[in-house]
């Protein structure tokens, strides 16, 4: 069962105002200095001080599922060619790609090894990238490794293809579910987490306060969020997305700490 205390998407908004301020969702670990969705950008992003982290889910040809947002191998790895035409092992033999250019030895984790290093008590923000998400047997096995992991409640799904998301939810009622949108400016009724493009929210400044009416969690899709902040905190956001977790939680601290203007 989940261990008490950590927080998970049910406790997110209270936690939230008790925190006094927007979470830190790290996207893809801390990715401008350990290469993107490996376990040592996300142990990084939380050692900077990430509330949460956000990673891309995708499937091998063995049917594991991996940390990665790509469709291909060649831009994060050694690699070359689809992800789903390699096994788990083939894909964690290749190194991956620093944000300098150069390669690391850091491996593509899969999903268990991320709840098994964060010891199942990070919330986790999955985009699911693989259009397998809509068979029921692939949406199952996602099930299965958050069951697992007892991270069920304290992980999220979402998509830009929210019928991924409801293909998962069908399997299990209970998940937590979000929408990321690039051109809806108002929030949609069947999601409890939004992340909608940023512009977004300068069309409808509203759009926070008519989805807390609605009890949703607003992240917007802002992965550089920091000359927005301002605007962000004035709306209470419940969380932003950060390349660099460790900068834009300073930022928000220093914010917060002097008088608003």
């Amino acid at each position: 069962g989940d261990k008490r205390g950590a927080m998970d998407w049910d406790t997110f908004r209270e936690e939230r105002r008790c925190a006094g301020r927007p979470f830190v969702v790290a996207h893809r670990g801390a990715r401008l200095l350990e290469p993107e969705n490996t376990l040592r950008a996300f142990l990084l992003a939380l050692a900077q001080g990430a509330d949460a982290l956000e990673t891309d889910l995708r499937f091998t040809a063995d049917d594991e599922l991996i940390l990665f947002h790509d469709p291909t191998l060649e831009r994060m790895t050694e690699g070359a060619g689809p992800v789903r035409k390699h096994t788990l092992a083939q894909i964690q033999a290749l190194r991956t790609r620093r944000p300098d250019g150069g390669f690391s030895d850091a491996r593509v984790p899969t999903l268990a090894e991320l709840i098994k290093v964060t010891g199942g008590q990070t919330p986790l923000l999955l985009e699911l990238k693989d259009p397998l998400f809509l068979q029921r047997k692939y949406a199952q096995i996602l099930i299965d490794v958050l069951e697992r992991g007892g991270v069920l409640r304290r992980s999220a799904l979402v998509s830009f293809r929210f019928e991924h998301v409801l293909a998962v939810r069908a399997v299990h009622p209970d998940i937590p579910i979000g929408h990321i949108t690039l051109k809806n400016p108002w929030p949609r009724r069947d999601a409890q987490l939004l992340g909608p493009f940023w512009p977004l929210m300068f069309l409808n400044p509203f759009y926070t306060a008519i989805a807390h009416r609605r009890g949703a969690i607003v992240a917007p899709l802002d992965p550089t969020p920091e000359p927005r902040l301002r605007f962000y905190l004035a709306w209470e956001v419940d969380a932003v997305l950060a390349d660099d977790p460790g900068g834009v939680r300073q930022r928000i601290d220093a914010l917060l700490a002097k008088p608003q203007r």
